[in-house]
């Protein structure tokens, strides 16, 4: 996925209200842009530090422009746009780069299923395979040297391992996967010192047959795509 037009910078002021964050440009010049994370971003916020943002032709919008990349202290890069990891998977499937997920004939987005009333990130079909429901997850929590997901209580993701749970039951294949926007993170971990329920519900979803995987990102100021997969420690 390559940023176009071409991402601006400027260093992190503050982020507040959750959805917003206030950017100084090189001219010194202050902007407010929109933060597109609803995640805590916990150990992502570094006043001071690098950022890039997109910016939008569309003149409805408040705010025309879009957090994506925070730059940290030792030189990485984190990926803020959590709604780009669904686009990134969808981008590595069509281009065969995830080895456990190719050779499907159709691929759909946002399809309502599950007992929960919830709607899969991803759907792949093909006539000899059994149905594959993919839930994506975008991951940028580092501590020490471990990924952790979430970073936060994460009701949403706990009824998400619940329907994948269901679906495996019922012959299909069930699928959660980790998309690390974050330079430098080699690992992904269930947070259970955050989300204690959601470390117990991955257990079981590994135990019921979801398959968990975790692919890193490869990211710069002009372009971000799936790379290699990572370890996920259950």
């Amino acid at each position: 996925m390559r940023f176009t037009p071409a991402l601006e910078q400027g260093k992190l002021l503050r982020r507040y209200k959750r959805f917003l964050a206030d950017v100084q440009l090189e001219n010194g010049d202050e902007i407010t842009v929109h933060c597109p994370n609803t995640g805590s971003m916990r150990n992502c916020l570094f006043p001071g530090e690098p950022v890039w943002f997109s910016t939008s032709a569309n003149p409805k919008r408040k705010y025309a422009h879009t957090w994506e990349l925070m730059g940290t202290p030792e030189g990485g890069l984190i990926g803020i746009h959590s709604g780009n990891a669904n686009a990134l998977v969808e981008e590595a499937i069509k281009k065969d780069m995830i080895s456990e997920l190719s050779g499907y004939d159709s691929l759909r987005r946002e399809v309502k299923y599950g007992d929960e009333n919830s709607r899969i990130d991803l759907l792949l079909e093909a006539a000899q395979k059994p149905t594959c429901y993919i839930e994506v997850k975008s991951c940028t929590l580092l501590e020490g040297e471990q990924g952790y997901f979430p970073d936060a209580v994460s009701l949403r993701g706990q009824k998400h391992l619940r329907e994948l749970m269901q679906m495996a039951s019922l012959g299909h294949r069930a699928v959660l996967l980790f998309v690390v926007q974050h330079t430098q993170i080699d690992s992904v971990a269930p947070a259970e010192h955050i989300d204690p329920e959601y470390a117990k519900l991955l257990k079981m979803a590994v135990f019921a047959g979801v398959e968990i995987l975790a692919y890193r990102c490869e990211i710069s100021p002009t372009e971000i795509h799936l790379a290699q997969a990572c370890t996920v420690r259950v």
